[in-house]
């Protein structure tokens, strides 16, 4: 039942070849043939500067986790130094 319930979603979800016709149709008369590369365009920047705003984020994150680990390296040799002073 539950297969079922999936494909009857995905049915009604998925345009079709009929409904993608109709769509670029109604795309073309809303924006014209003149407006269209002009919103591809700048689609295409928004998807840019997405992906460049993701990528720093995640070199960011990188980044973070790289000096916590340099840190919890100082910290281990700095304990190390402590240990040797108290034992001479």
């Amino acid at each position: 039942m539950t297969v079922s319930f999936l494909n009857a979603i995905l049915l009604f979800s998925m345009p079709g070849g009929g409904e993608l016709i109709l769509i670029v149709v109604v795309i073309l008369l809303l924006f014209g043939g003149r407006k269209i590369p002009e919103l591809m365009r700048g689609i295409g920047r928004g998807m840019r500067e997405f992906n460049d705003a993701k990528n720093n984020v995640k070199n960011e994150i990188e980044e973070g986790m790289k000096d916590k680990d340099k840190d919890e390296e100082l910290r281990q040799l700095r304990q190390q130094v402590e240990q040797q002073k108290q034992a001479q």
